[in-house]
């Protein structure tokens, strides 16, 4: 049975990204990008497995400011106002930088190009990883993300407190806070894990708690802007995945997403909110497999004709209105 090795560091655009792998050195290799105040031990083994299983080389990493990769605290924490304007000229860094570490990361591993997945803000890192680096990426998958723009994908009004409401302080405080959490953004038509929301916060605490950290992450995400234009001209594999009970990013940011990357596959599951159900664990491995394999079955695809890239999207791509 597989498992992830230690957990390492490596140097990428300036900064070091903690990182694990799974999975048999020379398989295909495939990068999982978490999302916002997320670290990567998010990515349950459990799913990691069943990727590692289908032969990949699987790949999660702490994002900058979060658990043990590098805290930019020299950066200080934005006000409530720079978040609700995005006022790009006050964050330290924007997603685009993030989509830099990606790349340091898979120069660090010697990878040339790699099969990535986001997770919410990690799909809006990958999103701007295939737009600013097109090269490095065999297939994309977004999951529960959005384009940037305002007119999509935007929270619920029940939301916003955990966006902008004080941080907890202390350990306890963080675990009961991530509880609450999920019970508003979970997905309601499966089982609600406590017991596994407890430990992981808790895990997460000990291995590299910043609030601040998640407030820059946040930061970034507000001032990078709307990516749907320059989604128009990615030319890589796409699935997108969202969940139609998702009130953090809500429905209309992936099929946004869908609609604007040419040929991407959208598939929305039904009861699914704003995390990964273990019950879908095998849909989420079947699908990233799916669309891994188009890489193979398409290998000149950024050459090819737009018609036959829209040829493959399915009947869902880009075709449900926002």
């Amino acid at each position: 049975m597989y498992s992830f090795g230690e957990e390492l560091m490596a140097p990428a655009n300036g900064i070091e990204l903690c990182y694990q792998e799974m999975g048999e050195p020379d398989g295909e290799p495939l990068v999982l990008v978490m999302g916002l105040a997320t670290q990567m031990i998010a990515w349950h083994e459990g799913l990691c497995r069943l990727l590692a299983e289908r032969g990949y080389r699987v790949i999660r990493f702490d994002n900058r400011d979060i658990g043990r990769s590098t805290k930019l605290d020299s950066a200080g924490v934005p006000s409530r106002l720079d978040l609700l304007l995005g006022r790009r000229a006050t964050a330290p860094y924007l997603l685009r930088d993030m989509a830099k570490d990606v790349v340091g990361l898979l120069d660090f591993l010697e990878i040339g190009a790699a099969h990535v997945v986001g997770a919410s803000m990690g799909g809006m890192i990958v999103q701007q990883l295939a737009i600013d680096h097109p090269q490095r990426l065999r297939s994309m998958v977004s999951i529960m993300s959005n384009t940037g723009s305002r007119r999509s994908g935007q929270p619920s009004l029940k939301t916003y407190g955990l966006l902008l409401g004080n941080p907890p302080h202390g350990r306890d405080q963080v675990i009961a806070r991530a509880v609450r959490t999920f019970k508003i953004i979970g997905s309601p038509d499966f089982p609600f894990e406590e017991d596994v929301i407890r430990e992981t916060a808790a895990r997460s605490y000990d291995r590299g708690h910043s609030a601040a950290g998640v407030m820059r992450q946040l930061h970034a995400i507000v001032a990078s802007g709307d990516r749907t234009e320059a989604l128009r001209r990615v030319q890589v594999p796409t699935a997108v995945i969202h969940g139609t009970r998702d009130p953090l990013v809500k429905p209309t940011g992936g099929r946004a997403t869908a609609r604007a990357i040419p040929g991407a596959r959208l598939m929305m599951i039904d009861g699914m909110g704003h995390d990964l159900p273990r019950d879908l664990w095998p849909t989420f491995a079947e699908a990233i497999a799916a669309n891994a394999a188009r890489a193979d079955r398409l290998p000149d695809y950024a050459a090819a004709d737009p018609a036959e890239r829209q040829s493959h999207g399915g009947p869902e791509a880009a075709a449900e209105p926002a």
